[in-house]
């Protein structure tokens, strides 16, 4: 089987081609390293989402077995010998308690959301607010030219 070629896309270096540009006052490789940068931030947020979501899925799951063992506790409760009366005050029971650990759960599942999304948009926030701080730089550096 003959080895995979590299895209030919991915060898393209920017910074080779626009060097030969030579427009006064840009600094070529200043504007490819922050590019880079950039990518770097956004990939690294793609990473902390992803990861994120892993975790809400991990803990869907964790949510689900425990109401499949729940249930099948529940179960076996309901089918044993009682009253009506009995029946129904578990019953009741058992839905006051569900409800609660439904809401706890979706709470949890929230916060876990949250922290995520946020740990992703505080990392592109402070990209962004780099890059504007390296483009004053660049442009302090145009004009003292």
């Amino acid at each position: 089987m003959a080895a995979k070629q590299p895209e030919p896309f991915f060898d393209f270096d920017i910074s080779k081609y626009l060097g030969d540009f030579k427009v006064p006052g840009v600094d070529v490789d200043t504007i490819v390293a922050n590019q880079r940068k950039n990518i770097e931030a956004l990939t690294q947020a793609n990473k902390l989402a992803f990861e994120g979501l892993q975790n809400v899925v991990k803990r869907q799951v964790e949510i689900l077995r425990q109401t499949i063992d729940e249930v099948a506790h529940v179960a076996k409760d309901f089918a044993e010998p009682g009253t009506a009366q009995d029946k129904a005050a578990k019953q009741a029971e058992f839905a006051k308690d569900a409800f609660e650990r439904a809401l706890a759960n979706a709470r949890e599942l929230a916060e876990l959301i949250a922290k995520s999304n946020a740990e992703a948009f505080d990392l592109l926030n402070k990209r962004f607010t780099q890059s504007l701080d390296e483009a004053r730089e660049a442009f302090g550096k145009l004009g003292k030219k």
